[in-house]
């Protein structure tokens, strides 16, 4: 199946003018990545067809909107690094990467209106309005940034927002699809929803304590840049008001020593104990997960064999 998405990606024709417009997509789509989530459409697909191909332009219209959020991601944040490679803003410029990337959002909307089978208008209208939700995620990260009251659940509410919506989109439309009963499409929907929380708390938790080697992004890159996340927000939750102020004031410093500014901000999270935390919450929603998934109408096997191995992650 992964082979299947990989071979579509690198067949997708582009026009040869302008290079500088395409060429950063075929860069950013050939740097890999897990697929998650057109392997969740075509899995969720699977489910009820034995042939997936019906539904590989679909999954690869997904797997080119999500390369377009992080392609502005990357830009909004001012990462040099995606995948062990440069960002297409530092690779090109600033200016290509808002094109490239507005390309990469027409694009998509093609491959997933290419589709011939299943509930069609449905799957247009769950894509536009997820793609809508991701954008109010996006400026709540924003707004996020210049505010020192961030409750847990705001936090929660953002990450599901941005990230999670777009795997229930991808779950959901994997049914929609393959025309399954409407109850499943909406039992694969919170399933998808509760495994992009506790994917997105991983990599929350993995930019601080995991490998660079093998994550592919700077370790303490969140912290570098100021940003928000669930072991920031925790950690602030507990602190004194004295020591907040001190703590944002770092955490918003850029002119002090990078590694200075991480042994900090690390040196925070081990006080309150927010790494374990931070785990805690992601066993939590793993198993909400499972307990949506025991609902489905048919055997659900293979998509729950497909995610288990990816919550021990470290990439």
């Amino acid at each position: 199946m992964l082979q299947h998405i990989e071979s579509a990606l690198a067949a997708l024709p582009y026009p040869e003018r302008p290079e500088g417009l395409y060429d950063p997509i075929r860069f950013i789509l050939a740097g890999g990545g897990k697929r998650l989530r057109p392997m969740l459409l075509l899995t969720a697909y699977s489910l009820y067809h034995s042939d997936f191909t019906p539904a590989v332009s679909a999954a690869i219209g997904i797997e080119m909107y999500h390369n377009h959020t992080l392609v502005h991601d990357d830009l909004m944040d001012h990462a040099d690094v995606r995948r062990g490679r440069p960002t297409v803003h530092k690779r090109w410029d600033e200016n290509t990467a808002v094109l490239s990337g507005d390309t990469m959002l027409l694009l998509a909307y093609r491959l997933i209106a290419q589709s011939t089978v299943g509930r069609t208008d449905e799957v247009m209208r769950l894509f536009t309005d997820s793609a809508i939700e991701i954008c109010e995620g996006q400026q709540y990260d924003v707004n996020f940034e210049s505010r020192s009251d961030v409750t847990e659940a705001e936090y929660l509410e953002m990450i599901r927002l941005k990230t999670s919506v777009l795997l229930g989109c991808a779950a959901k439309m994997g049914a929609l699809l393959a025309d399954a009963p409407a109850a499943d499409c909406e039992v694969l929907y919170r399933f998808a929803e509760k495994i992009g929380l506790a994917f997105q708390l991983q990599d929350d938790y993995l930019d601080a304590y995991g490998d660079s080697k093998v994550f592919g992004k700077k370790i303490g890159g969140d912290i570098l840049c100021g940003k928000k996340t669930f072991l920031t927000v925790s950690a602030l939750a507990q602190m004194p008001e004295k020591e907040v102020t001190h703590f944002l004031r770092m955490l918003a410093c850029d002119s002090i020593d990078p590694d200075e500014k991480i042994r900090f901000v690390m040196s925070c999270y081990a006080k309150y104990n927010v790494e374990a935390l931070c785990q805690q919450r992601i066993s939590a929603y793993f198993d909400e997960a499972r307990a949506a998934l025991a609902q489905l109408s048919v055997d659900a096997t293979p998509l729950w064999d497909y995610v288990t191995p990816l919550l021990s992650r470290n990439h």
